[in-house]
């Protein structure tokens, strides 16, 4: 029996969009208040999800960025929110790597590698994945996510 990939690339797409989209909604929350723990925990299931997605159908690049986005998340949810400078922009710009590379596999069947800045800001910010970055560790993180994409 042969699987059907075009049929699970087709559900990839609708629910990857339907991930995002959630995903985008639930940063706009914690725009407003970083400690928003039903915002913090649907981001969080809305990544896990893309990371399963992305492994299963062999989208390496979404599975390593959504596992390294997945990761800090789960510091923060431990934490109670986003405590450091360099949080919601990373996370923006991880959402923001994610629809590019959702975007390629409708195109070309195929995501792009992650975001460089975006995995070596998430490898910086908190190379542990437990204790707060210093200011200085977030502020470069920080000017490291405002450079032009």
């Amino acid at each position: 029996m042969k699987l059907d990939l075009a049929k699970y690339r087709t559900l990839f797409l609708e629910e990857g969009s339907e991930h995002l989209a959630e995903l985008s909604r639930a940063l706009l929350e914690l725009e407003k208040d970083p400690r928003a723990r039903e915002a913090i925990d649907l981001v969080f299931r809305m990544v896990h999800s893309l990371k399963g997605m992305g492994a299963s159908l062999g989208y390496d690049a979404v599975s390593e960025l959504s596992h390294r986005l997945d990761d800090r998340l789960g510091a923060w949810r431990a934490r109670g929110g986003i405590n450091d400078v360099a949080g919601l922009p990373l996370l923006f710009r991880g959402l923001e790597s994610l629809e590019r590379m959702v975007a390629a596999v409708r195109e070309s069947g195929g995501p792009p590698p992650p975001d460089p800045v975006v995995v070596a800001a998430l490898d910086a910010a908190d190379p542990e994945g437990g204790g707060r970055p210093s200011d200085q560790e977030g502020l470069a993180a920080k000017k490291a996510l405002a450079r032009p994409r």
